[in-house]
This record gives structure tokens, C-alpha cells and sequence, in this order.
């Protein structure tokens, strides 16, 4: 069976790409949940991976790591789903938007941290922010445009799984969002995978202060 390590579901946004992923389109697999910055979590990776990052695929002899080349792996091992679009231009604009995703946007990732249990709202905005979120508005309509919805590109696929930390986000420090851009969060966020993920997340209780620059004291924590 697949096993798929990841860490803190509260903390980790590259960890829930792929495991929303797999529990959407029912690939089976047996998750290793490690606390990030734990001894357990860089002694347990060390031997599977000289970069001890999480999410990690373990498939047999075969070890996956990076959220996209996890993903990349799994729509070659199960092209009975479709990971990805079947139609080839859908596919491609699908693969350019997760891509984006996964190299850009470095002000939002800084000032607006993925913390799922957290009532941030109004926190980490910045111009600078405010011009990644144009580019994912931006990107996010031209796909509905094009898809006519509800995903970006039609039915779930890869790229919305890519965006499902950036909703979260969206969620924790309200930002104020067109009108399409909040439908579309609400939609990712209402996803049984999703909101599995995140009631996970609110579950697990564990305060880690290099993740928390809005909180100094685990007691300000509030849950949605």
C-alpha cells in the first residue's frame, strides 16, 4: 500500500496537496503523520530522503517526494482518474496553474501562513500580498471563465487540490475576496476531503511557535 507522510494537517500546506488529493478520488494509502521540527520527524525522513521534507510517497521500493511530483505520480499510477483533465489544453492550462502555485507567491505564504484552527482575520495584509492575491483571482477567473465551474477546471482536479491551502488561508484572515473568488472558496472548503483535512487540523491541539507569528500565547487560539 501507498504511505504517505506528512506533517502537522493544521501547518502544512504542501502535506495537504496530496492527501486531499488521494482521499478525493479514493486512492488508498496509510498516512505517517509527523510533528514538523520534531527529532521523530528528521530522524524518521534521514533515511528516506536526503531533503527530510514532508509530504513524502513511499510506494513500495519507490520514493516520492515534492507535492507536485507526488501528484505527477500518482495521475501515472491511476489514469483511471482524472488527476488531471483529459482534455489536453485543459490539462496543460491545469499543470500551469499548479505550477504557479507551487513557485509563486512567496508574500502571501510569508504574512498569511496556513493555520487552519486560527481566527486571523485582517492579519498579514500587505500590498505585497494584495498583488499575489490579484494574480490567484485573477488565474482562479479566467479557469472558471473558460470551465464554467465549479473547480477551475470543471470537476475537481489536481489544481484545485494545489489551491485548497490557499482557500484555507483565505478563511483564516478574510480577506476581502470578489464575489467568484469567495463562491469558489466556499466550494473548495465544503469538499468531504477538505473538510476532513482541516477538522483533522482543529483536532490535533499542538501550538508550534515558529508556525504562529500573529500568536504568542496558544490560549489565543480560536476555531472556526
Amino acid at each position: 500500500m501507498l504511505v504517505l507522510f506528512v506533517g502537522n494537517k493544521n501547518y502544512s500546506s504542501w502535506s495537504m496537496r496530496p492527501w486531499v488529493l488521494m482521499r478525493h478520488f479514493g486512492i488508498e494509502f496509510s498516512e505517517r503523520a509527523l510533528q514538523l521540527g520534531s527529532a521523530e520527524f528528521a530522524a524518521t525522513l534521514a533515511p528516506l530522503t536526503p531533503t527530510r521534507t514532508v509530504p513524502l510517497l513511499i510506494d513500495g521500493e519507490r520514493v516520492v517526494g515534492d507535492s507536485l511530483a507526488i501528484v505527477e505520480y500518482l495521475a501515472e499510477r491511476h489514469p483511471q482518474h482524472a488527476i488531471w483533465p483529459r482534455a489536453i489544453d485543459a490539462r496543460a492550462r491545469a499543470r500551469t496553474l499548479a505550477a504557479t502555485m507551487h513557485s509563486s507567491f512567496g508574500a502571501l505564504r510569508a504574512n498569511m501562513p496556513m493555520n487552519i484552527e486560527a481566527d486571523l482575520a485582517g492579519r498579514g495584509w500587505n500590498l505585497a500580498v494584495q498583488r499575489d492575491l490579484d494574480r490567484i483571482c485573477a488565474l482562479w477567473q479566467q479557469a472558471l471563465d473558460a470551465s464554467g465551474g465549479p473547480f477551475l477546471f470543471g470537476e475537481f482536479c489536481a489544481a484545485d487540490a494545489f489551491y485548497a491551502p490557499v482557500c484555507s488561508r483565505l478563511r483564516t484572515y478574510a480577506p476581502p475576496l470578489p464575489g467568484f473568488a469567495a463562491g469558489y472558496v466556499d466550494r473548495v472548503l465544503a469538499l468531504p476531503a477538505v473538510e476532513q483535512w482541516c477538522a483533522q487540523a482543529r483536532a490535533e491541539h499542538v501550538y508550534l511557535a515558529d508556525d504562529e507569528p500573529y500568536r504568542a500565547d496558544p490560549a489565543q487560539a480560536s476555531c472556526h
